[in-house]
């Protein structure tokens, strides 16, 4: 294998990095609230039912109660994703024994959220919301035949979240929010080579920094309009490149324990548009129309942070991966029992920013889905009350025949039994 093939490797090895299956499209995670889940999120930056509106719409901390609400939810989120070759070619670039489908590389992961929002006078409030955006984790077996085109991906991105909103009259509102977000990126992946090595990259915590806003109508009593945008933020990824062991490459050990910066990862700007209305005392419907900017996610491209083998700050190579814009389009209802118990129900269709089958990475074989969910609300007092919600996410069979880059090896493959189930708690209180 020559140098530059090599080197051709790592920025392919980064961008499966940046890949996970999670509640919503791409690595989004969808889940920020158990009030949110029983309705499938459908009409959320219309809803402002608790605090969590902080983050589907800031301005909807104008309908919450005056003082101090808090709202705090934990999700339990369990998937399945099973892969099944359909002939890859040249299985003896992974190594011995390495050949089989991986087993499960789902998971359960845990989401906990928390905020607080105070109305410090009669028409300005504000708040915070803090929890993780975008992440999860993908482990497949290390002996999965699609091991070089990556085997494990782990991301965690934790977001703090202050917000500002006014009411201006009695049927406008604005809100404003700032997002201080932590990236935690690690994967590991195959080294071609025949020999069952494996290379794990890991990067830094870094910080970025990006914006929200939302404004809420009240056209009538019973009809609600929400707009929420919220910005995406671009990160300076810098990390750790490391080998199980060194590989001895002419002119020098590339692939030794060395420094990288990757140029290109940034998480995705979204659009709302949202409505809540009420038929009755009793029954309201939800809907919502959002659309995530996935296309950001146009090309990666890696440098040395150190001076090796070529100067710091070198341009090894750029990746292109092809995300695409998506859609989401959700509808739900609540149903006001008694006084104690409201019945949450929803549906929801999200599309997949991957639009053909080359472009489907092993820790990301997203596909189209539709979320079928339902929950409750239980008023403990007059100032307390709980949230349940669950969602089962149906996701439509997925194929790829991905290309391990700088090899003429390509994994062909297919994922028929993904799925996903979510269940949420969450935990309201004013004061």
């Amino acid at each position: 294998m020559t140098k530059g093939t090599t080197m051709r490797l790592i920025p392919a090895l980064m961008m499966l990095g940046f890949a996970g299956v999670a509640g919503a499209s791409g690595f989004a995670l969808q889940n920020q609230s158990g009030s949110g889940n029983g309705n499938a999120f459908a009409g959320a930056a219309a809803a402002a039912e608790d605090a969590s509106t902080i983050f589907f719409n800031p301005a909807g901390m104008t309908y919450l109660p005056t003082g101090h609400t808090v709202s705090l939810s934990g999700t339990v989120l369990n998937r399945a994703i099973k892969f099944k070759d359909t002939g890859t070619n040249l299985t003896v670039l992974n190594g011995p024994g390495n050949t089989r489908n991986g087993g499960d590389a789902g998971g359960t992961a845990l989401l906990p959220h928390g905020y607080w929002s105070w109305s410090i006078a009669p028409d300005v409030w504000v708040g915070v919301g803090i929890g993780p955006t975008f992440g999860n984790i993908t482990d497949y077996d290390s002996n999965f035949i699609g091991r070089n085109a990556g085997y494990y991906a782990e991301i965690e991105h934790i977001n703090i979240n202050p917000s500002l909103a006014f009411k201006v009259n009695e049927r406008f509102s604005l809100g404003f929010g700032v997002n201080f977000t932590r990236a935690h990126v690690r994967f590991k992946q195959g080294f071609p080579n025949g020999t069952g090595n494996h290379m794990d990259v890991e990067s830094d915590g870094v910080w970025g920094v990006g914006g929200n806003i939302g404004a809420m109508f009240q056209l009538s009593p019973s009809t609600r309009l929400g707009i929420a945008y919220r910005s995406g933020i671009d990160f300076d990824v810098e990390g750790k490149q490391k080998m199980a062991a060194a590989v001895a490459l002419p002119g020098g050990a590339l692939f030794r324990n060395q420094d990288v910066t990757a140029d290109g990862y940034e998480t995705p700007a979204t659009l709302s548009f949202a409505v809540s209305q009420k038929l009755s005392d009793r029954w309201e419907l939800l809907g919502d129309l959002t659309w995530t900017d996935w296309s950001v996610f146009e090309k990666l491209t890696l440098k040395t942070k150190n001076a090796g083998l070529v100067p710091a700050g070198t341009e090894i190579t750029s990746l292109s991966y092809n995300f695409e814009d998506t859609w989401r389009i959700g509808l739900g209802a609540n149903y006001q029992y008694n006084d104690a118990w409201k019945l949450r129900f929803g549906v929801a269709y999200d599309e997949a920013p991957i639009g053909k089958n080359a472009d489907r990475t092993m820790t990301l074989p997203d596909s189209d889905r539709v979320w079928l969910s339902f929950g409750a609300k239980y008023s403990l007092s007059k100032q307390s009350s709980l949230d349940v919600g669950y969602s089962h996410i149906f996701f439509k069979d997925a194929k790829t025949v991905r290309a391990v880059t700088g090899t003429p090896q390509v994994v062909r493959g297919e994922w028929n039994h993904n799925r996903a189930d979510i269940l949420s708690v969450q935990y309201n209180h004013t004061f």
